[in-house]
């Protein structure tokens, strides 16, 4: 009557051995460590950077308790905080400023959980210590820059088409583009509807007043504000690199604003300064006479030149001999994305804006032949990116970017080109600072709490229902393991808000043990049999159960869907938590009362 078949013990025991495994690493702790990163994206950190790691460490007599190669990121460990430091100066000073060293915290937990897969949960800000800010981006400048950027287009397709217009100038949020008479109107209006798909354009006919009225559809308006939070996130996540956050929290909060958690940062002075930094890209002409090189190569750079090197991680690392001049300047990028030129090679494609289109146009007019660099400019120094022959000239504002790349440079590149500077500026409307004795305090008390909580439910359980008590009490600890097991796997990070989630499964999830033997409590009352009691309890008790938790995942769900942040957090927990509860309470506990009653033949009364 009350036996489970041998596959449903099977499929409890490989989910317990499985959130067993993968809760352990939660409790091996941290040991400093050193990471070491990239200053940009396309710079890959390989082998030959760990051995030159390796090498400098060796050097200075440092002793490491390990390194780690992956993700383009090496990770070094070491037994203590002061031995941390000290190779932290050490390693920076043997790379140099193509990569970003920054202390860091590893788990300590075995290699072999580490190869199956097992990692321990990420911990929060108000866990870990850290800074928190909240930005919001000024939309009137992207949409300005917007309207500058149509505007300019509308320009160029005018001229391109040969139509005559007086004027294209910005009216609130409409263009007016002026026209001399009906005719050229008509061919305006056929120019820019048949190009720019996107605009929504009126005609204005009046006494010797002929003029179109442009304004920018819904949809429109909405991508590019959209673009400018993504863009604005994307160099966020660039940024943020060089403080050697391992989890940093970069997120969009409305419509507007983006939050940014950095874990483990206590210095908000250099964090302002990474996030509020700009990046710009610079075009310059390339001196190819070999005479002025190798003077600049000996040591002695000529007047009005400056001597950059070829990214190393694009396979060169060739000096080269620049012009001071520049010829054009990122602010003059409206986009840049990767994809293939006419013989199916990775490129990257670039949108000029009129003004830049124009400048650009007449560049490579005049310097056929030669080459142009593109130089990526950040904190003062420049990189040269690229730097291909000019063939020909090049008009409509369109630049293809082609050469020895692959697809993945080409994206490398974009990316560089797009999300070196912010799309739009951001202004820091809130800003906060947890100290990492604060954070650690808070896991000891979130721990504490949660083991307490645990630690009465358990007595009180085993003192009231006995025998049943004690297996609700299993039950619970096995829904326990479930959900930080989930959590793991997800690599979620852990709030506080997360802790008082976990608190607050474990009273759910006893409330269906509790709602179960009452239930057997009074089917025993009813005068049915013991094992027909079990039966009775667990079927009826169950659609009881169900209607429960079904109306609070509800809540759950909409504080998943509609809130943000630390509510969102505990909406996480708080939903793995109900259905895990749901399968402790109910598939474990009757497996461990039918492994107890089931085969016996004669059960005279239930220690319940």
């Amino acid at each position: 009557m009350n036996r489970y078949p041998i596959w449903k013990y099977l499929v409890i025991v490989v989910c317990l051995v499985v959130a067993s495994i993968f809760t352990l690493p939660n409790f091996f702790g941290e040991s400093p460590a050193v990471q070491v990163s990239g200053a940009r994206s396309t710079i890959n950190v390989d082998q030959a950077v760990m051995a030159k790691v390796e090498q400098a460490l060796a050097a200075q007599k440092i002793q490491t308790a390990g390194l780690l190669l992956e993700n383009n990121s090496l990770k070094v460990r070491f037994k203590d905080t002061e031995v941390q430091l000290h190779a932290k100066s050490v390693i920076q000073e043997a790379l140099g400023e193509n990569y970003s060293v920054a202390l860091n915290l590893l788990s300590d937990s075995p290699a072999w959980m580490s190869k199956l897969g097992a990692h321990p949960m990420f911990l929060g800000l108000d866990l870990r210590g850290g800074v928190h800010f909240l930005l919001e981006v000024d939309m009137k400048a992207a949409m300005d820059k917007a309207f500058e950027r149509t505007a300019g287009d509308i320009r160029r397709e005018l001229k391109d088409k040969k139509v005559r217009y007086g004027s294209v100038r910005r009216n609130g949020q409409t263009l007016e583009v002026q026209l001399r008479d009906a005719e050229t109107l008509l061919a305006a209006k056929r120019a820019i509807e048949k190009t720019f798909t996107s605009l929504k354009v009126d005609e204005r006919r009046g006494d010797n007043d002929y003029k179109l009225v442009i304004t920018l559809n819904p949809e429109e308006i909405r991508r590019i504000q959209g673009d400018a939070v993504k863009q604005n996130i994307s160099t966020l996540h660039n940024r943020v690199n060089e403080l050697g956050v391992s989890e940093p929290t970069i997120q969009q909060q409305g419509a507007e604003r983006i939050v940014v958690e950095l874990p483990g940062v206590q210095d908000t002075t250099k964090a302002k300064d990474i996030i509020g930094r700009t990046a710009t890209l610079e075009v310059r002409l390339v001196e190819d006479d070999q005479g002025k090189l190798q003077e600049a190569l000996a040591g002695n750079v000529p007047a009005g030149y400056e001597l950059l090197e070829e990214a190393e991680e694009r396979g060169r690392g060739n000096k080269i001999l620049v012009k001071k001049e520049v010829e054009l300047t990122g602010e003059n990028i409206s986009d840049a994305q990767a994809g293939f030129d006419d013989h199916n090679s990775p490129a990257v494609h670039i949108r000029l804006d009129s003004n830049g289109a124009s400048i650009f146009r007449q560049v490579t007019h005049d310097n056929i032949g030669r080459r142009m660099a593109m130089i990526l400019v950040e904190k003062g120094k420049g990189q040269v990116v690229t730097a291909p022959v000019i063939r020909g000239e090049i008009g409509g504002g369109q630049v293809q970017i082609s050469g020895a790349m692959t697809t993945a440079d080409a994206k490398d590149v974009a990316l560089l080109l797009r999300a070196g500077a912010l799309a739009a500026p951001m202004n820091i409307i809130e800003e906060r600072t947890v100290g990492p004795s604060l954070g650690k305090e808070n896991i000891e008390k979130g721990f504490h709490s949660t083991m307490y909580g645990f630690a009465a439910i358990a007595v009180f359980m085993v003192i009231y229902y006995r025998v049943f008590g004690l297996i609700s009490t299993f039950a619970l600890a096995s829904n326990l393991v479930f959900l930080v097991s989930l959590l793991s796997m997800l690599q979620a990070t852990l709030t506080l808000p997360g802790i008082a989630a976990i608190a607050l499964t474990l009273g759910m999830a006893i409330d269906s043990n509790v709602l179960i033997n009452e239930r057997i409590r009074e089917e025993i009352r009813n005068g049915m049999s013991p094992q027909a009691a079990i039966k009775g309890g667990y079927d009826h008790a169950w659609a009881t159960i169900l209607d429960s938790n079904i109306t609070t995942l509800i809540a759950g769900l909409a504080l998943l869907i509609f809130g943000s942040g630390a509510v969102r957090g505990f909406a996480v927990v708080h939903c793995l938590g109900i259905l895990t509860s749901m399968f402790s309470a109910v598939f474990v506990s009757r497996g461990v009362v039918n492994l107890v009653y089931g085969y016996r033949r004669r059960v005279q009364t239930l220690a319940v």
